[in-house]
């Protein structure tokens, strides 16, 4: 079905195996999959009191995390980019001409009804597919 499939992988929330198996589902011969986490900047007021190894730290344990989440899968390519969750995978996929974003989302509480999680805004705003995967 489709070509190009960016894989949105929230670390902190467990998504990720499910989505993946939806993308393989969902990739024709030949397509590929890109695993993408972003990696959020620290607000300006935090960043003053952390060094920058303890960022460099934060960095690679994030990049563990990633090879422990995708494993030994060979059909998928893993990237962090940083940015601002929605907008960056939005950009990232537009950039890229991807053509099906695949997305997880918890359960939402009354604050992702009123503010939008990174799941609705990518719903509504991105200029592909996207399919949404319930954790």
């Amino acid at each position: 079905m489709y070509s190009k499939i960016i894989v949105s992988l929230s670390l902190e929330h467990g998504i990720g195996e499910n989505a993946l198996e939806l993308a393989r589902r969902l990739k024709n011969d030949g397509g590929e999959i890109i695993a993408l986490h972003v990696q959020e900047p620290l607000q300006s007021s935090v960043s003053t009191f952390v060094s920058k190894e303890a960022i460099e730290e934060g960095m690679q344990q994030t990049k563990k995390l990633l090879a422990e989440r995708i494993g030994d899968a060979d059909d998928v390519v893993s990237l962090i980019i940083k940015g601002h969750s929605s907008k960056a995978i939005l950009d990232y996929a537009k950039l890229n001409n991807a053509d099906c974003i695949v997305v997880g989302s918890i359960k939402p509480g009354l604050k992702d009804h009123l503010l939008g999680s990174t799941a609705a805004r990518i719903v509504r705003h991105s200029h592909c597919s996207v399919h949404v995967v319930r954790t």
